[in-house]
């Protein structure tokens, strides 16, 4: 007899029973196991660890890991920080499905945009290189859908989009364990980290753990156009909470479900993970990425002379709009020399808009002689204007980052002006040379205001950043 005959006459016996077996389980006399059943099972051994566990469709259990796996494993920080069952899994990615429809009616100008994210995070979880190939080949039509404005859309939802972990998630539940944490990342090297508390996601608000969305598009888009090493690039999420009831109440939602942590236990946390993360790589640059504007100033000043750090929405903003300003000045046929003249009114006191008043005072006031008379004189140029009007001394709870430029009430009253003053009143009174957007409100900048500021100039420059999203600025 042949070696194969003789192998299939030695497991006849194993294989009858197993048909046998099976026939009784079809029939009705042995009930099969229930998917989440662990009765009669044995565990199963795991060689592996870390991400290569979550990139085994074999041994992933996703947000299902307890956190004693996730220890035992070393998956804490892979992971978003709520533990899940598999059946809420489940009906997080049913829930999906069906909102599918009304995210793509609701979602930005491209009716298909959402659906093309979806297409090329999935290109990405399999095969990074070809990932991007594609967005630079065709970065002018793939930047918007991996960031702004389809990462606004990714970020709301991105409790039902989630399926494979990318980038590390810090939480105030892992205070004491992130200095081992960082190390269960496998890259040995890491230049780039672009960090979010999802404080102020775009101009959507807070939104909790979702906005690790903003910091893996960013990273993206480093790679795609500015050339970085993709395998030396880390998106972070620090979830300390939210504010979001409507997140709050979601028994889906994949992190913390607390109200944000706040004063010093919100500070150890961010001490912690900097500490963490530039222990483990003493050369990296962190990124701060849309942090509410209370904790985005006091975390640049408290880091920016210890650590290798920027705040992109404070500094990066600013350093393109000094840019744009000074432009201005020649295109208008003026000497530079008569920056410091400018009449400057700014729509948007968050840390972007401040950010930018802060920079273009100092670059003022280091032409007009860098002294204490000279910062006065540049800060006098400006006019700051939020959603409740034009901000003067007399408003309360003024953020400390805004009371510099806080008009006083003299000065206020002999502009015809007030507290509180509309932009299109700020406008009309001060007929400014430059008109700065700095805010998520759309339609600031109506035809009314453009009119009046023609008053003063022919050729007055209107500036506008904004966080592309479904709240937009209208000219």
């Amino acid at each position: 007899m042949s070696h194969f005959g003789s192998q299939l006459r030695l497991s006849s016996p194993i294989l009858k029973r197993c048909l046998k077996k099976r026939a009784a389980v079809t029939t009705g006399l042995i009930h099969p196991r229930s998917f989440t059943s662990t009765e009669g099972s044995r565990p199963s051994i795991v060689h592996k660890r870390s991400i290569d566990i979550l990139h085994d469709p074999w041994f992933n259990k996703g947000t299902a890991f307890s956190m004693t796996e996730r220890d035992r494993l070393d998956l804490r920080g892979l992971l978003p920080p709520n533990v899940m069952s598999p059946q809420q899994q489940i009906d997080r990615f049913m829930a999906d499905l069906k909102r599918l429809e009304v995210q793509a009616r609701d979602g930005p100008a491209d009716p298909y945009a959402l659906a093309k994210w979806r297409i090329l995070n999935r290109l990405h979880d399999r095969n990074e290189t070809m990932f991007y190939k594609v967005l630079i080949d065709n970065i002018e039509e793939y930047a918007p859908i991996v960031y702004t404005p389809t990462v606004g859309l990714v970020c709301q939802n991105y409790s039902g989009l989630f399926r494979r972990p990318r980038g590390m998630y810090f939480s105030a539940e892992d205070r004491g364990e992130m200095m081992s944490m960082v190390y269960n990342w496998s890259a040995e090297q890491v230049d780039m980290i672009v960090v979010t508390d999802g404080s102020r996601i775009l101009g959507l608000g807070d939104l909790g753990v979702q906005g690790i969305g903003i910091a893996i598009g960013k990273l993206d888009l480093y790679v795609a156009a500015a050339g970085m090493n993709p395998q030396r690039v880390l998106p972070v999420m620090i979830d300390v909470g939210t504010n979001n009831e409507k997140l709050l109440k979601d028994p889906l939602y994949l992190g913390l479900q607390q109200h944000r942590l706040e004063g010093e236990e919100y500070l150890s946390v961010i001490d912690e993970f900097m500490e963490a993360v530039f222990t483990r790589w003493p050369h990296v640059i962190v990124q701060f990425e849309d942090f509410q504007s209370k904790w985005a100033f006091k975390l640049l000043q408290r880091y920016r002379n210890t650590y290798r750090m920027f705040n992109d929405d404070v500094q990066g903003t600013a350093g393109v709009a000094i840019a744009g300003l000074l432009g201005a000045v020649r295109a208008q046929g003026k000497p530079m020399i008569d920056f410091p003249k400018q009449k400057i009114v700014v729509a948007g006191a968050g840390s972007a808009g401040i950010g930018v008043v802060n920079a273009a005072t100092k670059t003022m006031a280091r032409m007009l002689g860098n002294n204490d008379s000279a910062f006065e004189s540049a800060r006098s140029q400006f006019w700051v204007v939020d959603a409740n009007g034009l901000i003067t001394e007399n408003r309360s709870n003024i953020d400390p980052d805004v009371l510099p430029f806080a008009r006083k009430k003299k000065e206020v009253g002999h502009q015809g002006l007030r507290e509180g003053a509309s932009l299109v009143e700020v406008v009309q009174q001060i007929k400014p040379d430059v008109l700065l957007g700095l805010s998520a409100v759309g339609g600031l900048f109506s035809k009314e205001v453009r009119s009046f500021a023609l008053m003063r100039s022919m050729r007055p420059f209107m500036y506008i950043t904004i966080m592309i999203s479904s709240n937009m600025f209208s000219l």
